[in-house]
């Protein structure tokens, strides 16, 4: 067996780097952006079509807990070497790459008769999503200028709760969700294009023809995770993305059975709640930009996440309440992905392993978001809403212990707290 994996392709010459704040090309940046709402979007709209799925396909909550997770499966299984291959390959072609695969996977499963099939586009989409949330990070350190880094970052992480709002919206509204699938389709080849005639290529000549060995990329992962800091970053991705899918991958579901609410009004009413998380992610990198700890800002999203969830799913308040408690939940959610992602290149070993850094982070973000709705599903399948309440208010507690030790780590290494 071979253990080397040649990457080929004609060379690009050196980014140039940035020179100050106003030298950042914004326009890329926002091109970069909408990929990620692009990636995200095929979350949310599994969310909005549960009662459409559950009808056509005759699925449990469990089901469907497996339906999002194989989403997530290969950004397990791939993230750190795409983390890896995307300094050598490019990171343009990475990006470009991921949409195409969202846009092939998307018609596989709108054509799909079959919970196989459907399954299999997922997972196709899951290969897109993984190229798009590394590359896509690896793109803005290279074109935003020092000084707007915590800002770009922060915009950035909102791709995640913009994408999965838009998706609640849309497929609220009249129509099948085979429609969505092929919408879904259509936007991510437009914005493909988009990419290749706005975003610069980045990767130098000599990183380009470099090979990818099994065995330096393992000694690249292991150099990465023994700093430390990396480890406790994803660890608490891992954390973060298993209290947000575990309330927002059921949110609908939830507010139809709590509220007693339509289907478009339990989808526009949980777009609310992710646009709320939007802006918890933009207030995350104004107060970075101002110097507050980026340890206390996980601890506190952590915590009010893990409290607010024991009001969300047990039946102790009204529905009014309970909802004010989403958006609560959802807003200091938001803190957190800002936190984490401009974090991440700053802790790692060194400039060469920051996209090996970041594939460690949507390591732990994706494996959070497999393992959420398959526990939380399985749970209220088995033991009702309140058995959800115990899981997430537990990883809540879990997530302040890292960022604690997120504290200590950055200490020992000489960075800023």
């Amino acid at each position: 067996m071979q253990n080397r994996i040649e990457m080929r392709g004609a060379t690009s010459p050196p980014a140039a780097a940035p020179l100050s704040p106003s030298s950042t090309h914004w326009l890329g940046v926002a091109l970069v952006v909408a990929a990620g709402v692009v990636a995200s979007l095929q979350v949310g709209k599994v969310a909005i079509a549960v009662p459409q799925l559950r009808t056509d396909f005759g699925l449990d909550l469990t089901m469907v807990g497996w339906l999002m997770a194989t989403f997530s499966l290969l950004g397990v299984v791939g993230a750190v070497p795409v983390g890896a291959w995307v300094a050598r390959a490019g990171d343009r072609r990475l990006l470009v790459a991921g949409l195409l695969a969202i846009a092939i996977g998307s018609m596989v499963g709108a054509w799909a008769h079959g919970i196989a099939m459907l399954l299999i586009g997922r997972v196709v989409e899951g290969l897109g999503f993984v190229l798009i949330t590394i590359a896509g990070p690896s793109v803005l350190q290279r074109m935003v200028a020092p000084g707007g880094k915590d800002l770009a970052f922060a915009i950035w992480s909102c791709f995640m709760p913009a994408g999965i709002a838009i998706a609640l919206f849309s497929g609220s509204l009249p129509g099948s969700w085979r429609g969505l699938w092929l919408g879904n389709a259509a936007l991510a080849g437009l914005i493909a294009v988009l990419v290749l005639a706005g975003v610069s290529r980045g990767a130098s000549a000599n990183t380009r023809e470099a090979p990818v060995s099994w065995r330096s990329m393992a000694r690249d992962a292991a150099a990465t995770a023994k700093a430390s800091a990396p480890a406790l970053i994803a660890a608490s991705f891992v954390i973060y993305s298993l209290q947000f899918f575990a309330l927002f991958s059921f949110l609908p579901v939830l507010l139809i059975e709590r509220m007693g609410v339509g289907t478009a009004t339990a989808g526009q009413l949980s777009a609310a709640a992710c646009c709320v998380n939007v802006a918890g992610n933009l207030a995350a990198g104004m107060l970075l930009q101002r110097g507050i700890a980026r340890w206390l800002l996980a601890a506190l999203a952590s915590a009010a996440m893990g409290i607010a969830s024991i009001g969300i799913f047990l039946p102790v308040l009204g529905a009014v309440p309970a909802f004010v408690l989403c958006l609560v939940f959802s807003g200091a959610g938001g803190l957190l992905p800002a936190t984490l992602i401009g974090t991440s290149p700053i802790v790692a070993p060194s400039t060469r392993l920051v996209p090996m850094s970041m594939g460690l982070l949507m390591l732990g973000s994706n494996l959070g978001q497999m393992i959420g709705p398959v526990i939380v599903g399985g749970a209220v399948d088995s033991l009702g809403w309140p058995a959800a309440a115990a899981i997430v208010a537990l990883a809540g507690a879990m997530g302040v212990l890292l960022a604690l030790g997120l504290r200590r780590s950055m200490a020992r290494g000489g960075h800023r707290l």
